[in-house]
């Protein structure tokens, strides 16, 4: 028994760039109380458990612009699977509903995944060495880690989207890139 709402998913990372799920709208959006952060050591996606890499989350305070997509209430079901599959392979993340922003003005209430501040493999905020160093020996099954943060900062600086933290990242990167 499916709803008759449509879906409504807020990215952030790699789901802007890489949604993997069909939609019929996109818009760029914000969210408030959460803010875009390399604060998640990656076990699977881009790094290993031996060897971590770090990945987004959606960490407490600030707010973030991201995209948001809307998918068709038929499509409802199997998009929030596809997204549990993808998302939460080590439970990092919470799946919570944030009133979100449109950039036509519209609100709507959209899935989003905000980092748990209790789970293990929440790193926090980690001096910007630590950050460089760990990009760059990260690497898992969906790729190497320092393409995840150049691919994120190229979309987010083809949108209009600056982020400090990864455009500092994508200069160290491009200046010095991995062995």
């Amino acid at each position: 028994m499916g709803t008759t709402q449509d879906l409504w998913v807020f990215g952030y990372g790699s789901l802007m760039w890489n949604p993997g799920f069909d939609h019929v709208e996109r818009q760029l959006a914000t969210v408030h109380g959460y803010h875009r952060s390399l604060c998640i050591y990656s076990h699977v996606h881009r790094g290993t458990p031996d060897n971590p890499g770090l990945v987004l989350g959606l960490d407490l305070g600030g707010s973030c612009r991201g995209v948001a997509f809307r998918v068709r209430a038929d499509k409802r079901e199997a998009t929030v699977d596809y997204l549990r599959a993808r998302e939460q392979v080590t439970m990092i993340y919470r799946e919570i509903f944030l009133r979100t922003r449109l950039s036509d003005g519209r609100n709507v209430d959209a899935m989003v995944y905000v980092v748990d501040r209790s789970h293990h493999q929440y790193a926090g905020r980690l001096p910007r060495d630590r950050v460089l160093q760990m990009v760059r020996q990260g690497v898992g099954v969906s790729g190497a880690n320092p393409h995840y943060v150049l691919s994120t900062h190229e979309h987010l600086s083809t949108i209009g989207i600056r982020d400090a933290e990864l455009a500092w990242l994508a200069r160290q990167l491009a200046e010095q890139p991995p062995i």
